[in-house]
């Protein structure tokens, strides 16, 4: 897929969505999914303009696979928002104790050698694109934590790293999902999965995962790992923990970082339209991405957008934003922005008031609510 960061390819993205389609194809590689995530995550576009678009032009009831989809990245910033840097450890023991899993990502896997066509492929299309299906993300997380024994924070780490669209929250907590620190069970597949629902270069035969769930299940809560059959490398693409040279106003200091009257501060997770007639300044928040690193191409993806919205971009390090600034509190921003007149991010949901234990608890509890 192809991202280009503007209003005009989010808004060619909502338009070219096909509710239906989607409900019947969305586990399919090739199938009809939105492409909105990097939109989404990225603050072009919020979720419940979103489906007020689409139901200009489709019948869509609250029940739809469409709405339920949307409720689960919801659900993952519901989580985030009670457990803070909680979703950055196992939320409950999983099949295995952490300690039975290795704290680094292979060679093999980073480079896309394993010999399993099905994750050697995601791991291109990964670096290619920054993007994947969301099946083909819990492939490559199941096989990297149950059949290779890999902690999944390691892995979570890594894909984040490289992805277009990588939401903290959805991200590792979608891992954990996988893993079952966060879930009932742990994500297993198999070859006969993967040729169902992908195209035929991604199948697997006679591999590690051609074998039935009950193997995979023993595998899963075995110490042993399987064998790697090796294959081709394909280079890591660099990761930055700094916007590519020019982009950042550095001569300027102190009380010029900010105008005196209103400004809206641009951050990464908030590259929509800005409020009519204010002055718009970009910032990146130094601490961020110094522990959060990303790839060139995600670097180029915001980074474009706010040279078109900002008068100048501020590389924040510890410069207080000052009260007079607005913006939206997106969670990514929120620790940096506690001075800043943030405004919330539109939900479609009614925020409950005390955390879930469960997605289906949640869902339900949204939907009493309306």
């Amino acid at each position: 897929m192809n991202f280009p960061p503007t209003m005009q390819a989010a808004h060619a993205r909502v338009a070219a969505v096909r509710p239906n389609e989607y409900a019947r194809t969305r586990n399919f590689l090739d199938g009809a999914v939105t492409g909105l995530s990097p939109y989404l995550t990225h603050g072009f576009l919020a979720l419940p303009e979103v489906l007020a678009a689409l139901r200009d032009e489709n019948e869509i009831s609250d029940q739809h696979k469409l709405v339920y989809e949307f409720a689960w990245r919801e659900y993952f910033q519901h989580v985030w928002g009670h457990a803070g840097e909680g979703i950055f450890s196992s939320m409950q023991t999983g099949v295995l104790p952490d300690a039975s899993y290795a704290a680094e990502l292979p060679a093999d896997i980073r480079e896309g050698r394993t010999g399993v066509p099905v994750i050697d492929m995601a791991v291109r299309e990964l670096y290619a694109t920054g993007w994947l299906h969301n099946h083909a993300r819990m492939w490559l997380a199941s096989y990297c934590v149950h059949l290779r024994k890999v902690h999944w924070r390691a892995g979570a780490d890594w894909l984040y790293a490289h992805l277009l669209d990588g939401d903290l929250a959805s991200n590792h907590l979608s891992w954990q999902w996988v893993a079952g620190t966060a879930s009932h069970k742990p994500y297993l597949f198999n070859a006969e999965n993967v040729a169902r629902y992908a195209p035929a270069p991604w199948h697997s035969p006679g591999t590690a995962i051609d074998t039935s769930y009950e193997a995979l299940d023993r595998i899963a809560r075995s110490a042993g790992s399987v064998e790697v059959a090796g294959g081709q490398a394909v280079s890591e693409p660099e990761l930055f923990t700094e916007p590519p040279p020019g982009v950042i106003d550095a001569e300027l200091t102190g009380a010029e970082l900010f105008p005196s009257q209103e400004v809206w501060l641009v951050h990464p997770w908030a590259l929509g339209e800005p409020p009519v007639g204010v002055r718009c300044i970009g910032i990146f928040f130094a601490e961020f991405h110094r522990r959060w690193p990303w790839s060139a191409q995600r670097w180029r993806f915001v980074t474009t957008r706010m040279a078109e919205l900002c008068e100048r971009v501020l590389w924040c390090e510890s410069t207080p934003v000052p009260s007079h600034a607005r913006s939206l509190a997106n969670p990514h921003a929120l620790p940096w922005l506690q001075h800043a007149q943030c405004e919330p991010v539109p939900k479609l949901f009614v925020e409950p008031s005390t955390r879930s234990a469960s997605f289906s608890q949640f869902w339900t509890r949204v939907n009493r609510r309306g």
